[in-house]
């Protein structure tokens, strides 16, 4: 038989990019593009995205990993900004900060002022803290203020002189002498002009002390009367002086204040915050009657700090929470680490003698917080995973507002000195990024997720292999060779990672997308080619990075070849056998995708068994390699048994398989094991095969392709090439096709051959040579052909077993009777 017909021709074993289709020297003649690249599903949905006003049109960017979403959006989004600022578009940003409450220290009070005005705002306030402590320190200090308050002092004490002397006068009238003790005023009884002894008072008759108690008890009512009104002086007085320090206060600060009321007379917060702080200072002038407020020098703090926990002037200080001074467009902020604090900020905690106090001063802004009025990219995994940050977001986004918590409040712990700042308005296009799953699981799972995600971008891995998105590679490769501070490519460079591109999605008409492996591909030429002092990176360097790398990687794959062509793991590679084939399959280990041959064996005999999965029964079959075996009991039963019951057991078996086996590429192999053994017609061993079956008798595409031939081919090499060797592929992987060169040489000089076929007929022409064979319109096959053998070893099979059936039934019937007539 003519297998030829089957053989794939060289041209197609592999897709080569031409290097003629770059009309450039290098790579730096090229502008740098650092966006997508053949993404325009992804880019319209972006597009919209970020143009919808509306609330909930968040965007959810979907893609492998390695595709370079997020960096590749940030780009964009900041090209568009770039765009609209170059069209004249004003953005309205704005500073935002926490300023004192003067109603509930605890509820610190958020604001926001025009781009810049925070921090000026902030010097604002501490100019007039200086001011006011020069000022008022200056007033207080100053020989009017001085005295006055000395001329008030002197008058109060003048009255309240006046008022003992006629105390202490009436009294000697009574005879009694007044004295002013620690404990109080005390009346002592007089005799001859002095105070009267204990001993001349028990001297006297009883009548006598009753009478000076009696005149001492009038008096002191008296005496504690203008007491009481002595206090009422003092009051008098000092309020008084206090009137005289808000006097002079008032005169001092409201002209301080009066150009601030009238700069913020718009802005109603500040208007607020500035009246609550000029009655504060009224209100608190002891503290700025020193210039400098003294402090301890044991601890290092204010005296005030130590006394009273708190700063007295912290309600002068303003914390810029978001500083939007230096931005010139919308904030773009890509949050690498999104726990709880991250995100939504923080309330910082000092400690002191014992505990831990915060203040306004110690809120600090979260990513949610600094993208305000501008866009937020984090990724989707992240959020998820890091305790209590989902719903919180969910929540910012649903209510407009950011608000500081302690994550600890969270989980229901209480928070030392917990502050409860209000809340800051935010307005955010949050860009999460995750995979397809991801996306899919929030969507049915999470009842929220559509009403503030309802913006798709995806990302596909893989694009079309067309001029215009090879040149823009080349232009991608440009801004790369750029940002990794590497040297340029040559044509044949660039030709050749567009080539490695197509290889690592297999498929010689679509192009990888994972751009961060393109990036490695970058740095790891770059150093070759750095190692050879060359000019540009060329077609040589990329191709010794990608040996380099595989070397690097391969030593499984070697152990394994090396266990073959020791003759440890049982591969033949020329020569016939009955009922045993050479499958494929490939070895995914992470950091390195390889293929590797496996002896498929099948035994045929009598019986009803069907087929048998040796795997399965040992509990080593995976769901998928199940269900490729079952249907090869169909395509038996469809091929054969129209006109006889498939009388068959078959049994089938990877040999030498101790780990477990899934997946159904190696389905067509072992329908042709199965053949072999009925038919006892052998199967070459330099052959191996992959690909699905379908009940129908056709071969189904698989995954690997290149791997799996390579796999084979590497093994043949290492036993030695007789020009007989190939691999068996499915049709329809033809357009997956991208070989290692030396695979493709080796086909080129006849020593390897690939052959491809749709149907298990041509698949079984090509393993025996011998015709399979096209049933006749009485139902059969022509004589010599491998389907011929097939069914009539079945019909034989199937006589055998119908008469096997007779003879059993008539023993059974004879021993029935017999026992009958016993």
């Amino acid at each position: 038989m003519e297998q030829t017909k089957y053989e794939v021709p060289v041209e197609k074993l592999r897709w080569e990019c031409d290097p003629g289709l770059f009309d450039f020297e290098c790579t730096k003649d090229l502008a740098p593009l650092r966006e997508f690249v053949g993404q325009e599903r992804a880019t319209r949905a972006i597009e919209f995205g970020l143009n919808m006003e509306n609330s909930g049109y968040n965007i959810y960017v979907a893609g492998i990993t390695g595709t370079g979403k997020t960096s590749m959006v940030k780009s964009y989004i900041e090209r568009v900004i770039n765009e609209k600022s170059d069209q004249g578009v004003k953005f309205n940003l704005e500073d935002w900060c926490y300023i004192y409450n003067f109603k509930e220290n605890d509820s610190p009070i958020i604001t926001n002022l025009p781009q810049g005005r925070g921090k000026l705002f902030r010097d604002e306030m501490d100019s007039l803290l200086n001011k006011i402590r020069q000022g008022l320190g200056q007033a207080f200090d100053s020989d009017e203020y001085k005295e006055q308050r000395q001329k008030t002092v002197e008058k109060a004490r003048a009255e309240q002189q006046k008022l003992f002397e006629e105390l202490a006068s009436e009294a000697r009238q009574q005879g009694f002498i007044l004295q002013m003790t620690p404990s109080g005023p005390t009346l002592y009884p007089m005799l001859e002009d002095r105070p009267m002894q204990e001993q001349e008072y028990l001297s006297l008759d009883e009548d006598a002390r009753k009478e000076i108690t009696e005149k001492q008890a009038e008096i002191r009512k008296k005496v504690m009367a203008s007491l009481e009104e002595v206090s009422d002086m003092q009051t008098e007085n000092t309020e008084r002086l206090q009137q005289l320090d808000k006097e002079i206060g008032e005169y001092t600060v409201s002209g301080l204040f009066a150009p601030l009321l009238t700069a913020y007379s718009e802005l109603p917060k500040i208007k607020e915050y500035l009246e609550g702080l000029k009655y504060y200072i009224l209100d608190n002038l002891d503290i700025f009657k020193s210039a400098e407020e003294p402090v301890n020098p044991a601890l290092g703090v204010p005296v005030s700090q130590v006394m009273g926990g708190r700063n007295p002037f912290l309600p002068f200080q303003v914390n810029v929470f978001v500083d939007n001074s230096d931005a010139k467009g919308p904030p773009v902020i890509v949050e690498s680490n999104p726990n709880f604090g991250n995100i939504f900020g923080k309330i910082e905690r000092r400690f002191l003698f014992g505990g831990y106090l915060s203040d306004h001063t110690m809120l600090k802004a979260g990513s949610l917080n600094k993208a305000n009025g501008g866009y937020l990219l984090v990724n989707a995994t992240d959020i998820l995973t890091n305790p209590g940050v989902w719903p919180a977001l969910k929540r910012a986004i649903k209510n407009g507002e950011a608000r500081i918590e302690d994550p600890i409040e969270q989980f229901g712990m209480v928070a030392p000195q917990g502050l409860k700042p209000e809340p800051m308005p935010i307005k955010v296009k949050v860009i999460l990024s995750g995979d397809a799953n991801l996306y899919q699981m929030l969507s049915m799972y999470d009842e929220d997720f559509w009403e503030i995600f309802k913006v798709k971008a995806d990302f596909d891995s893989e694009i079309e292999n067309s001029k215009e998105n090879m040149l823009a590679y080349a232009a991608f490769l440009s801004g790369c060779c750029d940002e990794c501070e590497a040297m340029h490519f040559d044509p044949t460079g660039v030709a050749k990672v567009i080539e490695y591109s197509a290889r690592m999605v297999a498929d010689q008409e679509r192009l990888s997308s994972r751009f961060a492996q393109v990036k490695e591909w970058i740095e790891e030429a770059n150093y070759w080619a750095s190692k050879d002092k060359a000019q540009y990176i060329t077609a040589t360097h990329v191709q010794k990075a990608i040996d380099e790398r595989r070397f690097r990687h391969n030593l499984p794959d070697e152990r394994l070849r090396d266990m073959i062509d020791r003759g440890t793991i049982m591969i033949d590679t020329d020569g016939a056998e009955v009922g045993q084939v050479n499958a494929l399959s490939v070895y995914s280990l992470g950091d390195i995708t390889f293929g590797k041959p496996s002896r498929i064996t099948a035994k045929t005999y009598l019986g009803r068994g069907g087929v048998i999965n040796i795997e399965r029964e040992a509990q080593l079959s995976g769901p998928t390699h199940n269900k490729g075996v079952m249907i090869l009991s169909g395509y038996m039963g469809w091929k054969y048994a129209q006109d006889k019951p498939l009388s068959l057991s078959a049994s089938l078996c990877f040999e030498q398989s101790y780990s477990g086996v899934d997946g159904d590429s190696a389905s067509s192999t072992e329908l042709y094991a199965i053949l072999s053994s009925l038919s006892e017609i052998p199967l070459k061993q330099s052959m191996a095969v992959t690909g699905s079956v379908n009940q129908t008798g056709e071969i189904q595409p698989i995954g690997g392709v290149n791997q799996k031939i390579e796999g084979f081919y590497q093994v043949c090499k290492e036993k030695g090439l007789t020009g007989e060797q190939g691999v068996l592929i499915p049709a329809q992987n033809l357009r997956n096709l991208m070989l290692d060169e030396e695979v493709v040489n080796a086909v080129k000089e006849g020593k390897f051959h690939i052959y491809s076929a749709t149907t298990i007929d041509e698949g079984i022409e090509i393993l025996t040579g011998i015709p399979a064979g096209e049933k006749e319109d009485d139902g059969t096959y022509p004589e010599g052909t491998v389907n011929y053998l097939v069914d009539k070893k079945l019909k034989e099979m199937a006589e055998k077993l119908k008469s096997f059936g007779s003879e059993e039934k008539s023993e059974e019937t004879k021993k029935v009777i017999s026992e009958t007539d016993n």
